[in-house]
């Protein structure tokens, strides 16, 4: 997957790029992106997002950046349902298998969706972080086959720590998320 900086020093010129803004032409499809990385850069990638966001926050600034990081979301959302605070007792209690059951059962793609429908605005690029945080209680190919739904042709650039060769998606290098062929490398 390269030199990770390197890479990662390609995103804000891609970014830039009005063919960035008015997608691929794929017809209707909306502008999935990829940045597929070594999950050990993890914490380097975490400091460039922030970088990013920060150089298109000026004033004027024709680029408006949203992050929806789908692990704070989980647990927001696991907040507005009064069931943080038993998250631990659960799996202290019941194990790990009903503490995933208990998640996957209300973390539900169209909650994470409705959110992201709220919050978005007049925000013009969607970053999607936390994927490898959220797993196994969200998917993200999930969220991505759906989000085509409530997002009209705003680009959007999934962080995944793993793999993604432009059929599927490998979490962390060894799960198999899903085959996905709707996103493009956002760099190769």
């Amino acid at each position: 997957m390269g030199n990770l900086n390197a890479r990662l020093d390609k995103i804000i010129p891609k970014i830039r790029d009005d063919k960035f803004i008015q997608g691929h032409g794929l017809g209707n499809e909306i502008s999935f992106y990829v940045f597929d990385y070594e999950p050990e850069g993890e914490l380097v990638v975490r400091d460039y997002i922030n970088h990013i966001k920060k150089e298109f926050s000026y004033e004027g600034t024709n680029r408006k950046i949203i992050e929806f990081d789908l692990y704070k979301m989980l647990l927001e959302i696991a907040k507005e349902r009064n069931i943080f605070n038993r998250i631990f007792d659960m799996e202290e209690k019941q194990g790990k298998e009903a503490l995933f059951k208990a998640m996957t059962t209300f973390a539900k793609p169209d909650i994470f969706l409705k959110k992201i429908k709220e919050q978005i605005g007049a925000h013009n690029v969607v970053f999607l972080t936390g994927i490898g945080k959220v797993y196994p209680f969200v998917r993200s190919h999930t969220i991505l086959n759906n989000l085509q739904e409530v997002i009209d042709k705003t680009p959007v650039i999934m962080f995944f720590p793993g793999q993604y060769d432009g059929q599927s998606l490998q979490l962390f290098g060894k799960f198999k998320d899903d085959n996905y062929y709707r996103a493009f490398r956002l760099v190769d």
